[in-house]
């Protein structure tokens, strides 16, 4: 998989050199949203975004940021409790989606006797295991298969920033995505993140001001669409402002 991310614009031609390297050498080139082709051999990007590859598949296409988010099973979201009903937590996911609901019992090691209290505000971080196509949408914070929360569960401490959902696509995507902002820092300063598929990014720095000087790195990067070269100039005047 490409680890180098180049920013597309509308009716920019895709250099050979960005296109993945198929694994199999008869495998035909597919091309997701953003890209067309224009015979013979000529590819252009409809919209602006990352070119993202996946040389596996050799499949390329463009990461963008979409008009909202629609929860599918697997979603990866940092939710927020509304308040507690019956069995369940109802917990806000976005503007446009109804109450997801989180039982009581969907963290690691819950009884009846030791689920968690959480209070109206809380943050917790889950994954959908339900779009809510006919009904409400539902989350969990523990993994059905192993019974442990896998990183999920609530979020205690640190501040929650507003991004793109193609940004949050891109973090979730690790070094597929290009996106390279948070590692720079963390070789000098230590955090905590957790990325939601809705838009959303929970740091906890330690102090305010890390956490602060975190999270608007990250929003800047996603801003102003930043290659490797713009991410680097951000980590450095992070670093020294800290």
């Amino acid at each position: 998989m490409s680890t180098a991310v180049t920013i597309a614009l509308p009716g920019d031609v895709i250099p050979p050199s960005a296109l993945p390297k198929p694994q199999k050498q008869n495998k035909p080139l597919t091309l997701g949203p953003g890209l067309r082709h224009i015979p013979p051999s000529t590819i252009t990007s409809t919209i602006a975004g990352a070119l993202t590859t996946d040389s596996k598949k050799n499949a390329a296409w463009v990461e963008y940021n979409s008009g909202r988010f629609l929860p599918a099973v697997g979603d990866l979201v940092i939710a927020t409790v509304n308040n507690s009903a019956g069995e369940g937590f109802n917990c806000f996911i976005t503007p446009n989606t109804p109450f997801a609901t989180l039982p009581q019992l969907a963290f690691e090691g819950a009884t009846r006797k030791t689920r968690p209290q959480l209070a109206a505000n809380s943050l917790v971080y889950a994954r959908v295991t339900n779009a809510g196509k006919e009904s409400s949408p539902e989350i969990t914070c523990v993994d059905p298969s192993t019974g442990k929360s896998e990183g999920l569960g609530p979020l205690k401490g640190g501040m929650v920033f507003k991004i793109s959902l193609g940004m949050a696509r891109r973090l979730l995507a690790g070094k597929k995505g290009g996106v390279t902002v948070l590692e720079g820092l963390s070789e000098k300063v230590g955090f905590e993140v957790a990325i939601g598929r809705n838009g959303v990014l929970w740091v906890d720095g330690g102090k305010v001001k890390a956490t602060l000087a975190i999270g608007r790195a990250v929003q800047e990067v996603d801003e102003k669409a930043l290659g490797e070269t713009g991410q680097k100039k951000v980590v450095e005047k992070v670093l020294r402002n800290l």
